[in-house]
């Protein structure tokens, strides 16, 4: 924890970038009474951070190493001024990922919790979604475990405090194999407490059963052994759960596959083996109702025990400032338990912010109207789409297709480029540099008024590299006790000022809270949107698939933002703006001056014709430009 004696030359480079950019700094900004989860005023930026490695300082990352070993973060690590310099990155929220008390190794016995099984645990530290106790948090975040509730809610205080919003985990469509809820309020039940295990499926049961069989651990493969093959007195191959039940993936075989997720049981939402529901259905038509009425409709049902569990759950949170939730692989669960749940959710708190993770896009519309969804992962259109641009053989061309099917829904598909499931992008399993990653960012941060998330460490160019045990190089691992060294050194060992950065990671913090900064300002990117890719591929020498132009309009302010995909190509153009679109911004005859906004390049000109708006333009590799046209 000690800080160096001398900042990095990383450290003088941002220091420079900062100043320079605090003479155009905006004042205003969204203050935490303006924010609600459907906002239509400004842009949501949400700072996904797993809790457990933000605040780790150690930096031996040996595979499997215990938490003594390879350390690990505390709530407490979160301190005003780590909050801060969050939040002048750009960020509204943070979804404190991983907050929830799941299954892990490490012993607390001394606090009156039961310990945990390595067989039926993925690392060491444990998978933040298998959920031993949805009424308390993880010991491991906390200084003192016995406090650990009340040490969360001080983060939650001083979140709010530094003008953010709080976000956390609900998993429902499994929990821990070993689930026991021991913190449970007097009055509520535990899953599963009343379960009639001789049945495979009951609709007033919280699980799925197996009856006869005994749960047996999978076979492990290809070296696979948990802690590494350390000697545990737990570790022995037999855990004991009789009949077995449903594993979270849905798997029905008692002993399941290594590749299953063995660490969980399926929650049972009145759902039959065979796909009957034992439930109300929602009327056709409710598509188009709002969340009270949908709240409405529910008071007086008949409903599985679970959906009244988790409508708990949530209220349980909120009483204690948790601001809203992110929901793990929602399309698992029936559409009808979203609407009871987030109608309640909503009714409690109308602005909530509800994130969800759905990945069949024909289920979208679904998930977000009868369901109620605030938001939902744009991964499987928009996010694959610029992955392949950024590898190299995709198209440009592809974006303007994505954006115009998801038009009737774009406010609602949440925008990223990385986040704890996905590879990151330095590392060499993806495009092995983290500059690359610029222009996708751009595009992805101002193309619709949806919100934007990142992840931690990826404003430094983490590249994920650690052999961390359980968890493998590309992705950050979210399963054991690690250091994540990019992100450490914009610690500097608690300073939280990127003191120990080089100039490099430096540069690329300075370029992510410039564009989200600008983004959560603009009004024009809570605007009107229009292609202008094709006009120029068609009427631009020169223009062509590596790079992409579009136009964004509202609040009296307009903007044109072209990004360079290319590594190495650097581009020369007159970028043309189309007839109609100088029609809608009432643009006259003549020459109207066009800023830079993003870093204040030198300035443009935009000369309107009967015809066409030109502005010549030059891109260098991988550059962005954010013009804002100020007509005469």
């Amino acid at each position: 924890m000690n800080k160096p004696k001398y900042k990095s030359i990383g450290a003088l480079a941002l220091l420079a970038l900062t100043l320079l950019g605090c003479a155009e700094k905006e004042t205003t900004r969204p203050g935490p009474e303006t924010i609600s989860s459907m906002n239509t005023e400004h842009k949501l930026v949400i700072y996904q951070v797993f809790t457990r490695l933000f605040g780790n300082t150690k930096t031996l990352n040996k595979p499997w190493g215990t938490r003594e070993e390879n350390g690990v973060g505390k709530f407490s690590d979160f301190t005003p001024a780590a909050l801060e310099a969050i939040r002048d990155l750009g960020v509204t929220h943070i979804w404190y990922t991983g907050v929830p008390h799941h299954a892990l190794v490490a012993d607390y016995t001394a606090f009156g919790i039961t310990p945990d099984d390595p067989d039926v645990i993925k690392g060491r530290a444990g998978s933040p979604y298998a959920v031993k106790d949805y009424y308390n948090v993880n010991p491991d975040l906390a200084d003192d475990p016995a406090r650990r509730l009340e040490e969360f809610q001080a983060l939650v205080g001083r979140t709010h405090e530094a003008g953010m919003q709080v976000i956390i985990d609900i998993v429902p469509n499994h929990v821990a194999r070993n689930y026991e809820g021991a913190s449970t309020p007097e009055g509520k039940a535990p899953f599963g407490a009343s379960d009639d295990t001789t049945v495979a499926y009951s609709p007033t049961n919280d699980f799925y059963y197996i009856p006869g069989e005994p749960f047996r651990v999978p076979e492990w493969r290809d070296g696979y052994q948990p802690l590494g093959g350390e000697a545990h007195p737990m570790a022995d191959g037999r855990y004991r759960e009789n009949p077995a039940k449903w594993t979270g993936n849905g798997s029905r075989n008692p002993q399941p596959n290594m590749n299953d997720w063995y660490e969980t049981v399926k929650i049972n939402y009145g759902v039959s083996p065979d796909g009957q529901t034992d439930f109300p259905a929602l009327p056709g038509d409710w598509d188009q109702r709002d969340t009270e009425a949908h709240y409405t409709y529910w008071q007086g049902k008949d409903v599985p025990p679970s959906w009244e569990k988790f409508r708990d759950i949530a209220y349980y949170w909120m009483e204690m400032g948790v601001d809203g939730f992110r929901f793990d692989m929602a399309e698992m669960v029936p559409v009808e338990f979203w609407s009871y749940l987030n109608s309640h959710i909503k009714h409690n708190n109308p602005a909530a912010v509800l994130l969800a993770e759905v990945y069949n896009p024909s289920l979208y519309r679904d998930y977000i109207h009868r369901g109620k969804m605030d938001y939902l992962y744009d991964k499987v259109e928009l996010y694959d789409s610029l992955k392949h641009i950024m590898k190299g053989y995709g198209w440009t061309d592809h974006i303007p297709v994505v954006q115009q099917g998801l038009m009737d829904i774009e406010h609602h598909m949440l925008h990223f480029l990385e986040n704890h499931d996905e590879q990151r992008i330095a590392s060499p399993e993806f495009v092995g540099r983290a500059e690359i990653g610029k222009p996708a960012m751009v595009v992805s941060a101002t193309l619709s008024t949806s919100p934007t998330m990142i992840y931690f460490g990826q404003e430094v160019g983490e590249p994920g590299a650690e052999d961390a045990g359980f968890g493998k190089p590309s992705r950050t691992s979210i399963f054991d006790y690690i250091g994540v060294p990019h992100h450490q050194r914009w610690m500097n060992g608690g300073a939280f000022d990127g003191g120990a950065l080089t100039t490099s990671e430096a540069e690329l913090r300075d370029f992510y809270r410039r564009l989200l900064n600008f983004t959560i300002r603009s009004k024009a990117l809570m605007g009107h949107y229009q292609d202008i890719h094709y006009f120029n591929k068609e009427h631009t020498e020169g223009y062509d698939h590596r790079v992409y132009a579009f136009a964004r309009w509202g609040g009296g302010e307009y903007l044109v933002i072209l990004s360079n995909f290319d590594t190495e190509r650097a581009y020369a153009f007159d970028l043309k703006l189309p007839a109609d679109l100088l029609g809608q911004w009432g643009l006259q005859r003549g020459q109207h001056a066009v800023e830079e906004v993003l870093y204040g390049a030198r300035p443009y000109q935009l000369t309107v014709t009967d015809s066409t708006g030109v502005i010549p333009v030059e891109l260098a590799p991988l550059e962005s430009l954010i013009l804002r046209v100020k007509p005469q």
